[in-house]
C-alpha cells in the first residue's frame, strides 16, 4: 500500500497550521489534484473534537474521481484524523500533528497512507496521486506562507 511520511520544521504556530489544515473549504484553492470540495455534515465527537463529513473531487486532465472522508478536528490534541467513508479507494488514512517547536514554530508531521479499490484506477492515477500527496503538506506550508505573512 503505498504510504509517505514528513516531518518538518514551518514559520508558523501550530495553531495557526492546525486551523490552516482544518479550513477544508479552502482546499480547492491550494491543494494539489483537489478540484471541488463540499462539506455535508459538521458535528460535535468524543473528547469535544468536531468532525467534519467531506466530499472531495479529485481529477487531473479527463479523470475525475470523488470520495467522502471523515475529518476529525482535535484542536486539544493539535491532530487532525482523516478516515476513508466512500469512493475509489479501498483504504485511505491521513494524521496531520502540529507540535510546538522554536519561538513561535511548529513542527508538522504528516502521514498518509491510501490504496485504491480498482486495480485499472490504480494504473492510471497511481503515480499522480503518489506524487500529488507528497507535495500536500508543503502544498499547506505555501499556503500558510501567503495567508500568515507579516503585512
Amino acid at each position: 500500500m503505498p504510504s509517505f511520511r514528513t516531518s518538518h520544521v514551518v514559520n508558523h504556530t501550530p495553531q495557526q497550521m492546525f486551523d490552516l489544515v482544518a479550513d477544508v473549504e479552502a482546499y480547492p484553492q491550494f491543494v494539489p489534484l483537489c478540484q471541488a470540495l463540499r462539506v455535508k455534515r459538521r458535528f460535535s465527537g468524543a473528547d469535544g473534537a468536531e468532525v467534519v463529513l467531506a466530499e472531495m473531487e479529485v481529477g487531473y486532465k479527463a479523470i475525475r474521481e470523488r470520495f467522502t472522508s471523515r475529518v476529525t478536528l482535535n484542536r486539544a490534541a493539535r491532530r487532525i484524523d482523516v478516515e476513508y467513508v466512500d469512493g475509489p479507494f479501498s483504504h485511505l488514512e491521513n494524521i496531520w500533528r502540529f507540535v510546538d517547536a522554536d519561538e513561535g514554530k511548529c513542527r508538522i508531521e504528516f502521514y498518509i497512507a491510501y490504496e485504491f479499490r480498482s486495480r485499472m484506477l490504480a494504473a492510471l492515477m497511481g503515480s499522480m496521486f503518489d506524487a500529488a500527496f507528497r507535495k500536500f503538506a508543503f502544498a499547506f506550508e505555501t499556503r500558510a506562507d501567503e495567508v500568515f505573512r507579516p503585512a
